[in-house]
Parts: C-alpha cells; sequence; structure tokens
C-alpha cells in the first residue's frame, strides 16, 4: 500500500473518531484529537505527516466543506449520511479543493477506495458522484 494510502486511511480514522465523539465540530476540537493519535505509535507506527496535513487541512476548511457537501449531495442531508461515508466525503474533498499536490481525479478514486472498503455497496457510488460534482464545479469557487 503505498505511503499516501495509508495516510489517507490514519486520517480517515481521526475524522471519524472525532465525527462519532461529537469532537469535529470545532477545528480546535479535531486539532486536539489529531494531537492525541500523533502521540500513540504502537502498531501502525508514527502518524504520517500527511495524514497530520489532511486532518490539519479538513479542520481549516471543515465549514466551507461540509456546506459544499450539504449544498451538492441531493436528497442527503449531512447529518443522514453514514458517518464514515461523510468522513471519507471530508477528505476527498479537502484534496480536491484545497491539495494542488494531488491530482483531481487521484482524490476522488482514494475517496471512493476507501468507500469500497469500509462502507456500504452504495457508498462507492454516492461519493464518486458526489465529489465528481465538486470537481465539475471547482473552477467556479
Amino acid at each position: 500500500m503505498a505511503a499516501r494510502t495509508k495516510a489517507r486511511r490514519r486520517a480517515l480514522d481521526v475524522l471519524f473518531e472525532a465525527d462519532q465523539k461529537g469532537r469535529g465540530d470545532t477545528a480546535d476540537d479535531l486539532l486536539a484529537l489529531l494531537e492525541e493519535r500523533k502521540q500513540i505509535t504502537v502498531a501502525q507506527g508514527p502518524f504520517p505527516p500527511y495524514a497530520a496535513e489532511i486532518v490539519t487541512g479538513v479542520a481549516a476548511h471543515g465549514g466551507e466543506i461540509d456546506e459544499l457537501l450539504r449544498t451538492y449531495s441531493q436528497g442527503w442531508s449531512l447529518e443522514r449520511m453514514a458517518a464514515v461515508d461523510r468522513a471519507i466525503l471530508r477528505l476527498g474533498a479537502w484534496e480536491l479543493l484545497y491539495n494542488d499536490d494531488v491530482p483531481d481525479a487521484v482524490a476522488v478514486d482514494e475517496a471512493v477506495n476507501l468507500a469500497t472498503e469500509l462502507s456500504t455497496d452504495e457508498s462507492p457510488s454516492f461519493v464518486n458522484g458526489l465529489l465528481a460534482r465538486l470537481m465539475e464545479i471547482k473552477p467556479t469557487l
């Protein structure tokens, strides 16, 4: 597994945990949880710098990302989405919209792969469709 793919998975763990604990509501809460995770270097090894960059980026742009997800997820409120899908979408949207080092298609593909591995049978197409829509409107944002 590539280093960035592993880092995405570790970042997803933090984003998901924050969402489940109700600690992802503010950037400060999310960053505090990130610092806790960085201190744990057991079986998974040290927390990858790229995973920290993702969590920090989502924390910095979380309100904007959530607003875009609410606006373009037809028929689904953010609160109604599965927690793992929310975390994957936040990660994917950050990479797509705020990280110029990752090609758009790679950001979408990696998010879809996470959804395939970790969520329901319908989740990969949902994640793909919503992130593809964000990719389509990205030049106007």
